[in-house]
């Protein structure tokens, strides 16, 4: 009975995952369709300059503590606050730090605008630090009910706003107020959808308590998310707006996918799974599930927009962004791998390994930094192509720690994806050939994904993939939950 409550809840919550982030992923999707034809790649390539820039600056105030709060199991409300008032100590004196380096940051790009904006655009690090608490005890429950709401009215009060900031031909700053008015109007519905308020208190002990696991989960999110961005960054430098705003458009395409879905899983199965943390065999079985079943999805969308790159950017985005395509469809085999790096590294976190997750991230993008060296002398598409083999690096570093910790190596876990990989391939080949000769053609495009869809599906369903059943059982279950 308890079995059956806690599958039919982890259900619900995968449910309310799911809906939140695509439908704010969707939203936004559609809102930055409208936006790409209002705009130039030119205007997403100066907002992308400061990509990296925010990223770091977000995984400054996060700081590895929301993380450490869902992995502390003895909690308490002083913990809470403390890490609430060190997040928007952090998040001013980093807006303070950027406000007073914004002309050289314009300089180093040689793009004067980007003095203003800058100082803009990075008014939302204390804004999203005001909601983060609200966000990691929403996760901590496993509610991501109140958290697709208040993430879905921050999307539609955004994109709205930039679309007509964008038809009044303010360009870059569309996106800039878009971002801000999002994270404004989030945080607000956070604090209405929470009863939580923070209290006026703050404990040296508990930030110090913390500290021990959650600084070595800073170090590897501030090098990630340096890395992640570098790319951008080197392109910002090397290149122009314009190829810059292409390769940081066709990278938003690949991200919707592969770390949306990825994420999804990591988001209920991380404060599940920490409860495991000390059964090996539980622990390895519900592992080995997950990135079956990550694989089974992601891997079929991953090569499936390869294949319909091409025309899926022609004819939603316009003629304008056709080189986008060409980066979206090398981008797309960095990403297939996604899934497999994320569940691999959440094991090193749940097993409460910081410190070797510390080390695989410094090993990767050592690794990751020196492919960058040598394909920064190319093109951006050569660079994209440095991307893919990066990963595929990443995949052999991070298998070979998680095999520290459990019998999951390199071996079992190609033997537990690779019929996945094989089944994507053989599905998406109808898409390949059809888009190879009808770029710009819609009802190609539809009826080639209709088809891939429909193999991939009926080849499961002859190989009795154990995975599409899975599938089908959860979404009945929530559907008779329904009625």
């Amino acid at each position: 009975m308890i079995r059956q409550a806690k599958a039919k809840s982890n259900s619900t919550a995968f449910l309310w995952s799911a809906t939140e982030r695509f439908s704010v992923q969707a939203l936004q999707f559609v809102f930055q369709i409208i936006l790409a034809r209002l705009l130039n790649p030119s205007d997403y390539g100066v907002i992308a300059m400061l990509a990296i820039f925010m990223a770091i600056a977000q995984a400054f105030i996060d700081s590895g503590f929301t993380n450490a709060l869902i992995k502390k199991l003895d909690r308490t409300d002083t913990d809470f606050s403390t890490v609430f008032y060190f997040n928007i100590l952090i998040s001013i004196i980093i807006y303070i730090i950027l406000y007073l380096c914004a002309p050289l940051i314009a300089s180093f790009y040689r793009t004067p605008e980007l003095t203003r904006i800058t100082r803009v655009y990075m008014l939302s690090l204390p804004i999203i630090a005001l909601g983060a608490i609200q966000r990691t005890q929403f996760t901590i429950k496993v509610n991501f009910k109140d958290q697709a709401i208040a993430s879905f009215s921050g999307a539609l009060v955004g994109g709205i706003i930039g679309i007509i900031l964008a038809a009044q031909s303010y360009g870059a700053w569309a996106l800039v107020f878009s971002a801000l008015a999002t994270n404004i109007v989030t945080t607000i519905a956070f604090w209405i959808r929470s009863p939580w308020r923070p209290r006026w208190e703050f404990s040296l002990v508990s930030l110090r308590t913390m500290f021990s696991f959650g600084s070595k989960l800073l170090f590897s999110g501030l090098l990630d998310t340096a890395y992640r961005n570098l790319y951008q960054f080197v392109i910002g430098r090397r290149f122009s707006k314009q190829d810059l705003g292409y390769y940081s458009r066709a990278d938003q395409f690949a991200q919707f996918p592969s770390s949306n879905i990825t994420g999804i899983i990591q988001r209920v199965t991380y404060p599940i799974l920490c409860t495991m943390a000390d059964d090996d065999d539980t622990l390895l079985s519900a592992y080995r599930q997950y990135i079956k079943l990550a694989a089974y999805i992601i891997f079929p969308l991953m090569i499936g927009l390869a294949a319909v790159a091409k025309p899926l950017i022609l004819i939603i985005l316009g003629q304008k962004w056709q080189f986008a395509a060409i980066i979206l469809q090398i981008i797309c085999f960095s990403y297939l791998w996604y899934p497999i790096h994320a569940l691999n590294l959440n094991l090193l976190i749940v097993k409460g390994r910081s410190d070797l997750f510390l080390r695989v991230e410094i090993i990767k993008k050592v690794v990751g930094i020196c492919i960058l060296i040598v394909v920064m002398n190319f093109s951006v598409k050569i660079m994209a192509a440095g991307n893919v083999v990066s990963s595929m690096i990443a995949l052999f570093i991070n298998t070979y720690y998680t095999k520290k910790l459990s019998s999951y190596g390199i071996l079992m876990q190609i033997r537990d994806i690779s019929p996945y990989l094989f089944l994507s391939i053989l599905s998406c080949l109808p898409a390949f050939v059809l888009c190879g000769f009808y770029n710009s053609n819609a009802l190609m495009l539809i009826a080639s994904i209709i088809l891939s869809v429909f193999i991939y599906i009926l080849l499961s369903e002859i190989l009795k993939v154990p995975e599409l059943s899975m599938i089908f059982n959860s979404l009945s279950k929530i559907t008779n939950k329904r009625v």
